[in-house]
Parts: C-alpha cells; structure tokens; sequence
C-alpha cells in the first residue's frame, strides 16, 4: 500500500501551524547542511597530551570496508586485495536541489488515520526527498512533522550518505531533531542495492551508541558510544566515550579510551577530530622513534601546516644521539590541472666522529630540492627540477635511499618552452654537478660544475619543404656556458652559437624505405682551449674558435623478413603458430670539417663532441610473436593497436582475442668507421668521446684509432605478463671482450615477487690531464629481490632485497620487512644494513604502526618499503 501526503499545512491552518512550528525554505536548507556536514566526518585524532596527527601522513595502506548491515547475512569479506583497494572510495555524487520537494511517501503492510496522525505497520518505508525511514512501525503527525518508529528502524539518505540503524527512535523530519536508541551507524556511505554498500568519500565515520541525539542542524551527539573506521561489530580499533559531540567544524570527546583488538591501551583526556574533510587540520604529528648503530638512538618531530586547500608545510628535526640534530621541511602545493610545486630541505648539524685512525670526521651537510611547473595554456608552461647539495659525504652518510646514496651526478634545470605545429622555442638555464674524486681525510673532494646561464633553445619537427617531397628541420641554440673543475675554471661565460638545419627525401619502393639527407652545422665559441694538449692544468684561450661542418647521410631499410610456423610441434610449445620477422637496416653517415678543431673546443655538453666521422651502420632486429588465444570473434580496439601495432599476424588490423603478442626482441648492431682517426680527433691512452660513439652506446671505448666498434646486443624475452627478461651486453671484438654486460629479470605470481639484476662493466677508465687517472673501469654487482604479498594484502607479507659487490665479495646494502594488515590497522618492522666503504657502515631497525584515517606511528616511510 502507497500512500501519498503533503506536508504542507492546510492553508486555514497556516498562521496557527507558523506559531507551532516555523515553516520555511530556510529550515529545509539547514536540514540539508545538519546531515551534509555528517557526510564530510572523518576520523582524524588530535591527542593533546601525548601527540597530534593528520591525514596527509604516509601511513601504510590498509583496507577499511564497508560496514555490513546489522542482521544482514552477507559474511565480512576476508580482507582487502588490490582490485577492492582501487575501487573501494568512489567519487561523491553531487545530488541536485531538492527544495521544491514537499511529498511524503509511505509504503506499509497495513495503513491507518487517526486525526492528523498517520499509523503505518508492516514492512514500513517513509520516504521524504532524499530520505528514507524503515521500521516495522511507525507513527507520523502531519501538523507537528513527528516520526516515531519502532522495531528495526533504519534512517538513510541525506547529503551526507547517512545510515542509522537503531532499536526505536523519534524523528522531526521538519526541525532536524531526533533520538535514536540502540544504534549502530555510519556518515560517508550509500547503499548501491540491497547487499553493496560502498563508501563516498575516504574518512567513513562509524560508530556505535546507547542513545543518539540530533540537537539542531548542526549538532549531533553520541551517548556511552564508541567510533572507529574499521569494519563493525568487531572493529580493529575504537574509541569509547561517554559522549561525543559532533559540531560544524570539529567532533569532541572528554575521558575517552583508545581500544586496539579490543585492548585498551591509552587514556586519552580529551581528543578531538575535524568534521570537514575538504579541510585538512594542522597540528604536530606522531614522533619518529628509531634505533642505528651509527647514529644512536633517533627521536624525531614534526608539525604540520594545513595553509589552505592547495598547499601545506611540514617542519620537524631529529637528534641522532651520537652525531647531532638533523633539521626538515617540506612545501607541497597542487594547482589547477597539472600545476604543482614541491620543495625539500634537510640539513645535519655533524657533530663529528673520530674514526680507527683517531682522525676528526665530520659529514653534515644541507641538500635542498625544488620541483614545479606551471602551465600558461597548452602549448606554453615553465618547468623547474633543481637541487642543491652542500657534501657528497653527507648525502652518502645519512639518506635512506640506496640509490641516491651512490648516485655521483645532479642536474639542476628550469625552463620554459612553448610548442605549437611541429616548433620549439625553450629558454633554460641549469647546473650539472658530479663528483670525480671523493674526499679522504686529507683531501676534500674534487666535483665538476658546469652551468648553462642561460640558453635559448630552437628546433622543428619534419616539414616539407613547399609542394615537393622533401622534408626539413631544424635545430638551434645560443648559450652563455661556464666550467668549473679541480685546477681549471673558464673565465666568465663562454658564448655559444649553433645551428644545424638538416633537407631529407624519404623514398620508398616494393617495401624498400630509403632517406637520403644532407646538413651543415655551424657552431661558433667565445673561447677555445689551447691545443697541443699538455700533462697538468687546462688552458683556456681567449681566441674565438669556429667550428663548421658538412653532414651527408643515407638510411636503407629492407623490407621485413618473415615466416610464420605452424606445425603441430611449434603450437605445442607455444599454445599457438609463432612468427619469425627480420628487419635488417644500414646507415651511412659521413661529416667533414671538424678536424682538430674538436681539440680547440672546451667542453659542456653533447654539442661540443661533434667531430668528423666516416661511418658505416648495420644491424638487425629479430622478433618472435605467438598469437594471442582466440576466445571471441575479433574486434578492433584502440588499446590493441596501441599494444600490438596497425596489424595483426595475418596481415589484419590488431583486433581483440586474435592479435600477436611480441615473445622475444634481440636487435644486433655494430658501426665500422672508414676514418679510424676521427679527423685527427683522437689522443691515444685516454678514453675519447664522439657523438657519434655515444649515440652507439654509453660505454666508451675509444682509447686509441681504431675501425670497428663493440657489438651491441640488446635482448628482450617477455614470455608472460608475469615474466620479463632482458640480456644487454657490449662486445668488444677488438679487445675481445665484454665491456658491459646487464642481466634484469623481474617475475611476478599472485602475491610472490622477485627480480635479479645484474652489472658487469670492465671499460676505459676516466683520464684527467690535472693528473688524476684510472686505466680501467671495473666493477661486478648484483641486485636480489624476494617477497610474497602488497601493502594492501591482508595477513602477513615479507620481503628482502641485497646490494652484492661480486668482485670485492661484499655486501653494499641489504633490507628485510615485515608487516602485517588487519582490517583497517597493519604493522611493519624493517632491518636494513648499508656498507659505503669507510663513509658508511650501518645498521638500522625501523618499524611503523598504521591507523586508518589516523596515521602512522615509526619511521618507516611509504617510499623506502620493498612492496
């Protein structure tokens, strides 16, 4: 039975009904904003005695489900995984206006009138705009908006995704008052259907309580209750109180107990939580408690600054008990679109150590990093990545990151570019800083600067030149440049202009795919270095040096080679027919006019190593496919053709369940050089560089004139989505030998994980004319990861990696961690150990603690885990 009303008083009745009860739109607007407010709660504790938090820490993740409806019989589900932790917090809804709205809606078994009082029994539903009221049964008066409801009362809907289940309760849908007994209940979620409930926004306030009370349309009030993030009846953690008070911008509780797996564990006089969650809260975060056998124990603090919507500051300094005080900042802000800046500062206040040999050792230092971008339109924006590092020394010794620990090289850059059809202009000025000599204890270290102050920046894309065939472009450059090295700095800025516009005609023919080009490059300095070179100091010349060129090429491709296998042997190894192709290529390459100008030239960057060549380059491209299995009849999709290219291996466009999947790469290539000197470019007994050697490979090789290069293999297996391999290595037929060889395989099954990498370079060492040499580059290492599990995954998981220096037989570094999820809590513990040679030899334990929607406790951060 449906039965429609209004609540409109009768129009004889309205200044009567006005004294009882103000009607107005007004009072419609507060109900909204009352339950709207609930929506926004989120669990966030500011624990004034003991410590403070805020919901920008970088807490573990774990999993908060929905809470299940009380008597619903759809069992807890087991734990969170990786696809519900994607999904879980949909985006909120904004509902339209519901003002004009006055029906009431009632459904019931049975119906019944007493005066102005309407007695609903039996699977009763009222429903007034966006609300809903269930009960077995209910009684409502239409002059003074009373509801009350007995026996299975559920209240739902509102702005704020309200869902109240309760014993019995009384309602005034008109003045947003009401009491509730019994309840258990939740702000921030809706009811998808009968069984789905999914929550609306990430901070789900639930909670518990013997009595519930809306006051007014912004208090709301719980009574000998309990709240909590965590799945009910059985949550995690809770916080019980005699009574909350839930305002416009924050929820109180006085004499509250802080309940972990249903312990209690801290007493907490008074604690607090916003109610906004668009408003982050500042205050001083949890302390960071740690132990190291290099700096002692570690106690660390930190405050937080919510400035406004788009930007905070975090400060916060830690004493290391053995070498002093470390201080801290970070500035976020986010901006529209892709509009960001970030700034990092760190600093150590060394108090220094003796070492074995009774020698004073002192590593504090400052680094600061900066990384930004704004965009003017889409074609225009300015971008910025710089860093500053006071010492090496201090870097190695005390950041947590393995890889920044060795890393000898920073480059600092802001520019600003705009595109538009195929142009380029960039206006950029950086700063390239790396270490050559590291310090002993009597020597400092020795670093290379080289600064771009600025440059201006020019280049094209292909363009055809008019109605013929032909296709130019253009590259262009102007720049102040300054070097700065152990015994010699260039004097002031050197200025450099050059320009490097290339014509090309690409041709084909029967699948053949030919590109002649011709250019000149012209490249003029302030400076120039004096030549011959000497032993000892550089020289720097004030004579202007120009360094012209002429530049011919010519690139052939063959087509495509290729058989497709289909025996019955070949689809049982495989699954499926398997498709060889060979795509054999040839690049002639031919520049005159540098000659030893390339010695007159100081150098700053990769422009300044063009030098004459008379080359030849040849190589090929093996590939493997195995189609895909054909479940369904194939469709073309934009993603296929993305993967897996225009065509699939029978010549069709790329469709679903019937396109080819690339099982195996291995491209073959080596240079010949026709001009074994370079022009007159090469010094023997140091390591040479060229564009063109460095356009082949990173490794350097030519220490001496010679006519071939290594051979460069570059293999690739990926014989799943689980698995992936790849064998690079450098052969060196002229030394025979590798000087380089890189091993990577990464795997991964459900929750198990692992990945091995390995590093062998044996190549010219680097060679300075103040004297400092090295003949030879040589080093052997391995990387080891192990693991099981996620941060997500509930239950335990484990991981551990190693650092191993094959050729010294030492570790550089190792990690194992553990943790642990519950529902919506999770423990992790770490040992680390790093070992840098005399700079660092550490060992440190960490662990965190991880609320959800509170924070995390430790110092165990988001970004050093292994998962």
């Amino acid at each position: 039975m449906v039965l429609l009303t209004s609540l409109e008083p009768k129009q004889q009745d309205v200044r009567a009904q006005r004294q009882r009860w103000p009607v107005s739109r007004g009072l419609t607007q507060r109900w909204n904003r009352a339950f709207g407010s609930l929506k926004t709660v989120y669990l966030l504790i500011t624990i004034m005695v003991v410590a403070a938090s805020h919901p920008q820490l970088d807490a573990q993740e774990v999993s908060n489900q929905a809470t299940p409806e009380v008597g619903s019989a759809v069992a807890l589900p087991d734990g969170p995984d990786a696809g519900q932790f994607q999904a879980k917090y949909p985006e909120a809804v904004v509902l339209p206006a519901l003002e004009g709205t006055t029906t009431l809606v009632t459904e019931a078994d049975t119906q019944s009138r007493l005066g102005s009082r309407l007695v609903l029994d039996g699977n009763v539903v009222v429903t007034f705009r966006d609300r809903r009221v269930e009960a077995d049964h209910i009684e409502y008066d239409e002059e003074t908006g009373e509801l009350t409801a007995t026996g299975h009362l559920k209240a739902t809907g509102g702005a704020n995704n309200e869902i109240i289940t309760a014993s019995h309760g009384t309602m005034n849908l008109r003045t947003q008052t009401g009491r509730f007994y019994d309840v258990t209940g939740s702000v921030g979620r809706k009811t998808i259907d009968r069984k789905t409930v999914v929550y609306t926004n990430s901070n789900p306030f639930l909670f518990t309580g013997r009595l519930v009370v809306k006051t007014g349309p912004q208090e709301y009030e719980v009574y000998d209750g309990t709240v909590t993030s965590c799945q009910l009846p059985h949550p995690d953690w809770l916080l019980y109180a005699g009574k909350f008070s839930v305002g416009s911008d924050k929820a109180r509780a006085t004499h509250s107990v802080f309940r972990l797996l249903n312990v209690p564990l801290m007493y907490l006089p008074y604690v607090t939580h916003p109610v906004d969650t668009s408003e982050r809260q500042s205050g001083i975060l949890i302390p960071e408690i740690s132990n190291s056998s290099t700096k002692g124990l570690v106690l660390g603090e930190q405050f937080y600054w919510a400035i406004n919507r788009s930007s905070d500051l975090t400060v916060g300094a830690q004493y290391f008990s053995r070498r002093g005080w470390e201080q801290s900042g970070t500035y976020r802000y986010r901006g529209l679109g892709t509009n960001f800046a970030k700034a990092h500062y760190n600093g150590l206040l060394d108090r220094g150590y003796f070492n074995s040999a009774g020698q004073y050792v002192n590593q504090g230092g400052e680094d600061a990093t900066f990384a930004g971008r704004y965009d003017f339109s889409p074609e225009t924006r300015v971008v910025a990545n710089a860093e500053y590092l006071s010492s090496y020394a201090y870097r190695q010794a005390f950041t947590e990151n393995f890889n920044q620990a060795v890393s000898t090289d920073i480059l600092s850059i802001v520019y600003g570019v705009h595109q538009t059809d195929g142009y380029m202009a960039a206006v950029r000025t950086d700063r390239y800083q790396g270490l050559k000599a590291a310090a002993t204890t009597t020597t400092p270290e020795e670093q290379v600067r080289i600064f771009h102050a600025p440059s201006l920046d020019l280049a094209t894309t292909e363009h055809r030149l008019g109605t013929t065939p032909l296709q130019w472009n253009v590259e262009s450059s102007v720049a102040g440049l300054k070097r700065v090295q152990p015994n010699f700095a260039t004097a002031g800025l050197t200025n450099r202009f050059d320009l490097h516009p290339e014509l090309a005609l690409p041709l084909s023919a029967d699948g053949w795919r030919f590109r002649p080009s011709i250019g000149v490059r012209e490249t003029i300095y302030s400076r120039s270095r004096v030549t011959p070179y000497t032993p000892g100091v550089p020289m720097e010349s004030g004579e202007a040096v120009n360094r012209a060129d002429v530049e011919l090429g010519f690139e052939a491709r063959a087509p495509v080679l290729e058989r497709t296998f289909d025996s019955k042997l070949v689809e049982k190894l495989f699954g499926s027919e398997v498709r060889h192709t060979i795509e054999p290529e040839v690049t002639y390459r031919y520049v005159s006019g540098v000659g030893t100008d390339f010695l007159k030239v100081l150098r700053f960057d990769d422009v300044d190593v063009v030098s004459n060549t008379n080359e030849l380059e040849y190589g090929t491209t093996q590939r493997l496919f195995v189609r895909r299995p054909q479940s369904k009849p194939c469709k073309t999709t934009e993603a296929d053709v993305q993967e897996y290219g225009d065509a699939d291996m029978s010549g069709e466009p790329a469709s679903t369940g019937c396109g080819g999947r690339e099982l195996i790469s291995w491209r073959l290539t080596q240079k010949y050089f026709f001009d074994s000197s370079f022009g007159g470019a090469i010094i023997d007994g140091r390591r040479n560089i060229f564009d063109t050697t460095l356009a082949l490979s990173g490794i350097a090789f030519l220490t001496e004139p010679r006519e071939i290069s290594p051979l460069i293999s570059r293999l690739r297996v990926h014989p799943s989505d689980k698995l992936d391999a790849e064998w690079d290595f450098d052969l060196d037929t002229g030394a025979k030998k590798f000087t380089s060889n890189n091993v990577l395989v990464d795997l991964h099954e459900g929750n198990t994980f692992a990945g091995l990498s390995y590093a062998r370079l044996n190549a010219p060492g680097r060679f300075y004319t103040e004297g400092v040499s090295s003949s030879v580059s040589n080093f052997n290492q391995m990387r080891i990861l192990l693991g099981y599990g996620s941060p997500t995954k509930s239950g335990l998981s484990v991981a551990a990696n190693a650092g191993l220096d094959l050729r010294l037989s030492s570790l550089q570094y190792a990690a194992l961690q553990f943790s642990y999820n519950w529902d919506c809590c999770g423990f992790s513990v770490e040992y680390r150990k790093y070992e840098l040679g005399a700079v660092r030899n550490e060992s440190v334990e960490r662990f965190n603690f991880t609320l959800v929607n509170i924070g995390t406790a430790g110092n165990l951060r988001k970004a050093e885990r292994l998962f």
